[in-house]
């Protein structure tokens, strides 16, 4: 029997091991009516977990259309191009900046501003799973065209196949340069050299099956022994590392110089180099593809991505990682097992739908239940920095006033500590299995990712750089560098500065889905109610009342209720 076979059979088997993991739990379905006629504070609760910040018209749309429609209508919404976006500034002179900086204007404009919130939230949770950054000085500087096209790549694949995303990953220029494989040349006995191993190594751990053995519900296998059971040895990298040779930069005219040095590397996908191919005998997760004397780059990556997608461990290892993404850091064992049940079987026989996977966790119970959420403790995420400023940009709908939106660069420690394609490594800002030494979350055996970011000197930063921006806006206006650039607008909060009550559950419905408890909201109508209005003039009037909207929104967003993502 063909070993490629067994992988493939196990993969059904997995299939029907998930299902029957699901039909144990009971399914545990979301109530019908909140679906379809959610209250406001439902409607914002799915927003927070789903955009980059909750405004009236959303909130109204969800209630309109009910959650499933409302996220089926953003699927439907046409994606973006970050790369047309970038092109056309470049062909302006009033706009042109250095290209790179033009790639991070035009997130933000996007999450602030577009209506494909959808699509941007999955396509930032894809950027932090395949990732590729711009730490490299290469897609910094060189390559900025390149990492635009690679951010549209997974708006594009955002809601289709994962087998399809993970073949445009592999091929991307930007992925080759990060991960080193492009100009991966195949074994030289003669010389010593052997293929590179960096794309053969995180393409398994860290895009798609793990490192160790997972069962459905994403829970660890384990032998007699007890111990866990590792997906890869390093043969197997050794073994599927071969695949990735002969795969180098775009040519019309491809030949040894062309697989050298690029005229044009960064935006067509890579191509295949036959001559630089192995054709040596490749043994991978218990596949075999046997020597040749025929090079094969194209068959023999075929095979390695379909051993790999069909390798039971995905669903399981990606819905995890979505889940923690979007809802929680937490997932119990059944939630992930009937995300990782949709992604084995999408209910009409397709595997590997993302646009199904996304559904399935946002509309589950465990991510839909509000009561259950916070009566469980460990329930919940710390909010990502970036969204933290995303939130505050679109729910107080801040505009640029130069129309450039210069926020600028954000990942240093000293701002939010995240920026857009800016982590540090392979392994993102922070690993999806961080568990901060010394806290009862260890204790607990529980993990919170994002804490990895989190210090003295990040916690303080961020509330410096919100105490600045709720009060004058944030980013240097560049075309003069006399003010802040981009500028909230908080008329709605300034109506309702008169009565603080009103004021509050304003922003209890806007931040924190309803959630707010009694305590914080005390604390911070003391801290509001202590910003006297006087009786005149107007304009002292309108002051007052501007200082108290905007006490009353910093006081929240460096709440710890609010970072507290549940």
């Amino acid at each position: 029997m063909d070993t490629r076979t067994t992988v493939i059979a196990g993969a059904g088997v997995a299939v029907a091991a998930t299902a029957a993991v699901v039909a144990a739990s009971g399914a545990l379905g979301p109530n019908a009516a909140s679906l379809a006629s959610p209250t406001p504070q439902e409607a914002a609760r799915l927003l927070t977990q789903a955009t980059f910040g909750v405004t009236d018209d959303d909130i109204a749309a969800v209630q309109s259309a009910g959650m499933e429609g409302w996220i089926d209508q953003q699927m439907a919404m046409q994606p973006f191009s970050t790369l047309d976006f970038m092109n056309q500034r470049n062909d302006d002179e009033t706009l042109r900046v250095e290209p790179h900086g033009n790639f991070v204007r035009s997130f933000w404009i996007g999450a602030i501003n577009r209506p494909d919130q959808l699509r941007q939230r999955m396509q930032f949770a894809l950027s932090q799973i395949f990732v590729v950054s711009r730490e490299n000085e290469t897609l910094e500087f060189d390559g900025a065209f390149g990492t635009g096209n690679y951010y549209d790549l997974l708006a594009n694949n955002a809601f289709g196949n994962f087998r399809t995303l993970l073949e445009q990953v592999t091929l991307n220029a930007m992925m080759g340069i990060f991960l080193s494989f492009v100009k991966n040349d195949k074994e030289d006995p003669a010389t010593g050299r052997t293929p590179d191993e960096n794309y053969a190594r995180e393409v398994m751990q860290l895009f798609t099956i793990g490192t160790v053995m997972l069962n459905p519900d994403g829970s660890p296998q384990r032998d007699r022994s007890g111990n866990t059971i590792p997906t890869y040895t390093h043969d197997d990298i050794a073994g599927l590392a071969k695949v990735f040779t002969g795969i180098s930069w775009f040519s019309p005219t491809p030949d040894d110089g062309t697989f050298l040095s690029a005229s044009n590397p960064y935006i067509k996908p890579m191509i295949f180099y036959p001559t630089h191919h192995s054709t040596s005998r490749k043994v991978f997760l218990g596949v075999v593809i046997p020597a040749s004397t025929t090079p094969n780059p194209a068959g023999d990556l075929k095979v390695a991505l379909d051993t790999l997608f069909n390798h039971p461990n995905v669903g399981p290892f990606i819905a995890r990682r979505l889940i923690q993404q979007f809802v929680t850091s937490n997932p119990t064992p059944a939630y992930i097992a009937r995300v990782a049940a949709r992604f084995d079987n999408n209910g009409q026989g397709v595997r590997g739908d993302l646009g199904a996977v996304l559904k399935a966790i946002l509309l589950d119970n465990e991510a839909r239940d509000t009561a259950a959420a916070q009566a469980n403790p460990n329930f919940g995420k710390l909010r990502e920095p970036m969204i933290r400023m995303t939130n505050w940009g679109r729910t107080f709908h801040a505009r640029s006033i130069n129309g450039f939106y210069e926020i600028g660069e954000t990942g240093a420690p000293t701002f939010l500590a995240q920026g857009i394609l800016d982590a540090p490594s392979v392994f993102n800002f922070w690993r999806s299995t961080y568990v901060p030494p010394h806290t009862r979350i260890g204790d607990q055996g529980l993990v919170a990712p994002e804490f990895q970011v989190l210090s003295e000197l990040t916690a303080a930063s961020y509330i410096n750089v919100m105490r600045f921006t709720v009060d004058q806006g944030i980013g240097a206006d560049i075309t003069d560098f006399s003010g802040t650039d981009v500028v909230s607008d908080y008329t709605a909060e300034v109506a309702l500065a008169a009565t603080p009550e009103a004021l509050l559950d304003r922003l209890n419905l806007l931040l924190f889905y309803g959630q707010m408890s009694a305590g914080l909201r005390q604390q911070i109508l003391a801290a509001v109610n202590a910003v006297n209005i006087p009786a005149s003039p107007d304009s002292a009037i309108q002051a007052a009342r501007l200082n108290r909207a905007k006490l009353a929104i910093f006081l929240s967003m460096v709440s710890g209720e609010y970072l507290t993502q549940r």
